[in-house]
């Protein structure tokens, strides 16, 4: 069975499309990249991997999160610590460092992944407040090896945003 994770960041205080994702995708894990504007026991974000944002006031909230599911490491973070509206590179080199190969990040509400020499980089955009484009946006990743990484983009309302999706592989 192929494990998948659901990816979503900058939520911005909204509830109704946390809770309209969840019910429409039963991934096997659930991230949220921060600016959720929810205190971290909100049922909203009840599964999720989170990471605090640069508009999140709980201090629960851990800048960023190192998880390995199945055989990837993932790296989470908000982005803003990291400058990403400028420059990947930062956050990259801070994944680097705990060897994470999938980076997983917001603050910018661009929707976008891209292969990074071994690293694999995703930004869900915005449910909320989407920038660059004018679809709300999230991702989903499954796999079945490092060598099978498909990436998925849906807006909010749960349509494919084949465009932004893609399939890739890590060394």
């Amino acid at each position: 069975m192929m494990p998948s994770v659901l990816i979503v960041s900058d939520s911005h205080g909204s509830t109704e499309e946390l809770q309209a994702i969840n019910e429409r995708h039963h991934a096997d894990y659930k991230i949220h990249c921060g600016d959720s504007e929810l205190e971290m026991d909100n049922p909203a974000l009840e599964g999720y991997i989170k990471v605090a944002g640069n508009c999140d006031v709980d201090a629960r909230l851990p800048e960023e999160q190192v998880n390995t599911i199945d055989d990837l490491t993932f790296f989470i973070a908000h982005g803003h610590v990291h400058q990403v509206k400028s420059n990947p590179l930062a956050i990259t080199y801070r994944a680097e460092e705990h060897h994470a190969q999938i980076i997983c990040f917001g603050h910018t509400h661009s929707p976008g992944a891209e292969k990074n020499g071994s690293q694999l980089l995703i930004n869900p955009g915005s449910v909320r407040l989407p920038r660059t484009r004018k679809e709300k946006t999230y991702a989903l990743m499954e796999w079945d090896t490092p060598d099978d990484i498909a990436v998925y983009f849906y807006t909010a309302e749960g349509d494919l945003v084949e465009d932004l999706s893609m399939k890739t592989s890590l060394p």
